[in-house]
């Protein structure tokens, strides 16, 4: 059974920061683009960060322009984990972040389409002013 499960949510005030972590099991997930999603209250998920590795790389690094300089997404295969770190955290951060991956390239159009095989629950970070 393949499963992602997301850790490292919280609350924080503006300015700080937080790391995630988005454990894989069931599968490698060599091969997948895999990044993070992000839906706050009455609106739509919007996609965040996403990263694509393979067996030989690790490529095609992209982030929202809303979070640009601020996140960073990583992913560390042997581990079968995938991080976003989150600098400079501002209230409109604020949300529920869900970690996704999908057997395509991250430029596919099912993942531009905010569409991915696999999701995780989610884990909530809440920013204060």
């Amino acid at each position: 059974q393949v499963q992602l499960v997301e850790s490292g949510g919280g609350s924080v005030q503006t300015g700080g920061s937080l790391r995630l972590s988005c454990v894989a099991s069931g599968r490698t997930f060599s091969g997948y683009c895999m990044g993070w999603f992000r839906q706050a209250p009455g609106k739509e998920r919007e996609w965040v960060a996403s990263i694509y590795a393979n067996r030989i790389y690790t490529s095609d690094i992209r982030y929202a322009d809303s979070v640009k300089g601020r996140f960073a997404i990583s992913r560390d295969n042997a581990k079968n984990t995938l991080y976003l770190q989150m600098n400079s955290l501002k209230p409109e951060d604020t949300a529920l972040y869900y970690c996704a991956a999908i057997q395509r390239g991250c430029d596919s159009g099912p993942w531009r389409d905010g569409r991915a095989d696999y999701w995780g629950q989610g884990t909530q970070v809440t920013v204060s002013s």
